[in-house]
């Protein structure tokens, strides 16, 4: 196979394609170079082990961390499942690839790609989503690209491609827009309240360039393409489509248009049963005589009550539940569910209910994301559980999965920008959403329900977030977008837009379509249908809670900060941790110290912080010339006494310091265990201290002496005062103030 290369400009870097030297056994495959980022794209697919109701696709996406220079952390050193980063960018490609696919196409399709190089500002997403589109374009699987997907944000009122990582600090907006040469078919945004028409000018800048890659990619699948493989789809009997179609339709009608889910699908369960039971009952030989199965006749009634839901929500404009195409489901709010937790919130929108609890933590507690680029920590964290009693059904608890994975994320993000920085609001934030009941648009239902948790905990959020999710029924030139779908109009219908964001603009949206692609005002319409359906959310979060509380939960911790300098760091930690180890032993309370010298202090209790703030204060003070203090005696050496000032502080005052006269020996003026008050009189810059008591003894004389009195009465008075000097007042001692209880 000869090697063919391909080069094209994306952002200012150079976006070369190669194929034809490595990985030749796969149905296709191809390098895909972006500035210093690589990645290897690859497709295999075979016939499907079973005859399975879905398309069995998967991608991977699998970053390698000798791609960012890098060696695995813990004990293996290799690489283990995929991270919810790399989990989110292989949804990310699989669902503008998905609809591309035929009807009818059921063989197994893998797409892998491979991080091998990794550079920063050269995004392996945006190169992995290149190459898997032209991986499956170049190969001979039935495959309607090519797809391509870009970045946008906006710097300085001025859109972007691929942003830098320092354009990404700078942008109120991060939208990442797939489609083809035609139209747009999958929408991941995050935004900081940004308005609709924004993003919409977002989306068709983003379009422009998409544009530009498709033809390239074209270009090069006309030149080394592989012609694409037949395949067969068995179409149904007429005859048996049109008998099934007078047997059921009325009846099937009939239960759809039902307004509880578990009755609805109860009732079009028992139709679908009734007729499956007549054929069976009649024999293969009736059915045999169409060619068919009852499997098959399984088939037409689903495609059947797909058809019945479409029509009536296009033609008679009427929903399964009644209700109007921009309607939303009955709300309720609820805060404080769930007693002793620091804040709680249980939204419901018909029957679909989402209940977020929320924790607070140290700083120090904040997830560690160990990734191709600088290892950091997240302090606020959103995570999304979808239990099965929550659609009425049984099954094994298991791990999070894509879905949860990716549903975690949208509301993460959806709630991110109105999360207060770390600078006013100390607090690692955990926020986990339980779907308690789900028929449609839980992931969004867990923002509603986020929002609520936030404010009731007393967590000062920008503002409140609502999402909700749009439908779309496409038929050829006409179309209905549907508000606040639920499970059924998700399942048959041809898109699932979610926009979550404030009353001032979006915070979040994520587009998913099963047609070709969606036009501009497709997109405008489901967008103004949203803002109108977030305001209203907003009203019922708004009329439960106003506004954040003022104060935290009586169990969440408390968090009070203070400065120290940064030299002083070593001091509070002590060495191994001795310190700071005793501190948290001694009060209890947990301790995070950044490298500027930001020390935090959490507890649930004011007084173990305040004591914490005492023993720090006084570790860390600095001793000044000119400072008196009240020593104590800790050792004697033959030219002077060793005097601790404070705790583990500590001066010399030299034999000739000790006293006003000569002294002989240490021993025969002070002896350990003494106090006496000393006058600093030297700080080094290594920290030593050097201090005097003859400069106490000497002040006192000469206060003595400067006083004249001014009768006989005062001379007599002076007279009786003793000569010694522990008559006088002692000079000012350091002394932590407590504060008051």
């Amino acid at each position: 196979m000869v090697k063919s290369t391909y080069t094209i400009k994306l952002a200012g870097h150079d976006l070369t394609i190669e194929n034809g030297e490595v990985a030749k056994q796969a149905d296709g495959a191809v390098l895909v170079r972006f500035g210093d980022t690589t990645v290897l794209s690859t497709v295999v697919s075979k016939p499907a082990a079973i005859d399975a109701d879905f398309f069995p696709l998967t991608i991977n996406y699998e970053e390698k961390k000798y791609a960012a220079g890098k060696i695995p952390g813990g004990f293996i050193k290799r690489e283990g499942k995929p991270s919810d980063g790399a989990t989110l960018i292989a949804r990310m490609i699989d669902r503008p690839l998905r609809p591309l696919f035929p009807e009818g196409f059921k063989d197994e399709v893998q797409v892998t790609n491979l991080v091998l190089s990794a550079e920063p500002d050269c995004s392996p997403a945006l190169a992995a989503m290149i190459g898997s589109s032209l991986c499956l374009g170049i190969s001979d699987i039935p495959f309607g690209g090519p797809v391509a997907a870009v970045e946008v944000g906006r710097v300085a009122d001025h859109f972007v491609i691929a942003p830098t990582k320092e354009q990404q600090g700078a942008s109120d907006l991060d939208i990442t827009v797939a489609g083809t040469a035609a139209s747009i078919n999958m929408v991941e945004a995050g935004c900081d309240q940004v308005e609709e028409s924004d993003v919409l000018d977002a989306l068709e800048f983003g379009e422009q360039e998409i544009k530009k890659l498709c033809a390239f990619q074209q270009q090069i699948i006309t030149e080394i393409g592989q012609t694409k493989r037949s395949f067969v789809v068995e179409k149904p009997d007429k005859q048996l489509e049109s008998e099934l179609a007078d047997q059921a339709t009325d009846a099937l009608k009939e239960a759809i248009l039902t307004n509880d889910k578990q009755e609805r699908d109860q009732n079009i369960a028992a139709v679908k049963n009734m007729i499956l039971e007549h054929y069976d009952v009649a024999g293969e030989d009736e059915l045999l005589k169409n060619g068919a199965d009852l499997a098959e006749v399984s088939d037409i009634l689903d495609d059947l009550e797909k058809k019945i839901v479409r029509k009536l929500i296009t033609v008679d404009k009427v929903r399964p539940d009644h209700r109007a195409c921009d309607e939303i489901r009955p709300l309720t709010a609820q805060i404080d569910y769930i007693p002793r937790v620091h804040g709680s919130g249980l939204f419901t929108r018909g029957q679909t209910q989402v209940l977020s609890t929320l924790t607070l933590a140290p700083m120090s507690e904040g997830q560690t994301i160990d990734d191709l680029e600088e290892e950091k920590i997240k302090n606020f964290i959103h995570q999304y559980n979808f239990p099965q009693f929550s659609v009425g059904e049984t099954g094994r608890m298991r791990a999070p999965g894509r879905r949860e994975i990716g549903h975690g994320a949208l509301g993460e993000r959806a709630l991110k920008p109105v999360i207060p920085a770390t600078a006013d609001f100390p607090y690692t934030i955990r926020l986990v959403a339980d779907v308690l009941e789900s028929n449609g648009s839980s992931s969004q239902a867990s923002i509603c329900a986020g929002t609520l948790a936030l404010m009731a905990a007393g967590v000062p959020i920008k503002a409140p977030v609502a999402g909700i999710a749009m439908g779309l029924i496409k038929d050829e030139q006409d179309y209905t977008i549907l508000t606040d779908i639920q499970g059924i109009e998700d399942h048959l219908g041809d898109m699932d837009f979610k926009v979550a964001g404030t009353k001032q603009g979006i915070t979040a949206s994520q587009m998913d379509i099963k047609v070709d692609g969606v036009n501009r005002n497709i997109l405008s319409q489901a967008l103004q249908q949203a803002k109108k359906a977030r305001l209203e959310i907003l009203d019922v979060i708004e009329t439960t809670i106003p506004a954040p509380r003022k104060h935290l939960s009586l169990y969440a911790p408390k968090v009070e900060t203070m400065q120290i300098d940064q030299d002083q760091i070593k001091v509070v930690i002590g060495k191994g941790g001795e310190t700071i180890n005793k501190i948290i032993d001694e009060t209890g309370v947990k301790i995070d110290i950044d490298e500027d010298g930001t020390v935090r202090i959490m507890s649930s209790e004011q007084n173990k912080i305040d004591r914490t703030e005492d023993i720090i204060r006084i570790l860390t003070k600095k001793v000044k010339v000119g400072e008196i203090y009240e020593a104590t005696v800790i050792r004697i050496e033959k030219f002077g006494a060793i005097v601790e000032l404070f705790h583990n502080k500590q001066a010399l005052v030299h034999i000739s310091q000790l006293a006003k006269q000569h002294v002989d020996k240490v021993s025969d003026v002070v002896s350990v265990g003494e106090k006496m008050e000393v006058k600093i009189t030297e700080v080094d810059m290594h920290d030593r201290i050097k201090a005097s008591h003859r400069a106490i003894i000497e002040n006192k004389a000469v206060a003595s002496d400067s006083s004249q009195p001014s009768s006989r009465r005062d001379v007599r008075n002076k007279n009786k005062q003793s000569f010694q000097h522990t008559q006088h007042k002692k000079a000012p001692q350091f002394v932590i103030k407590q504060k008051d209880k």
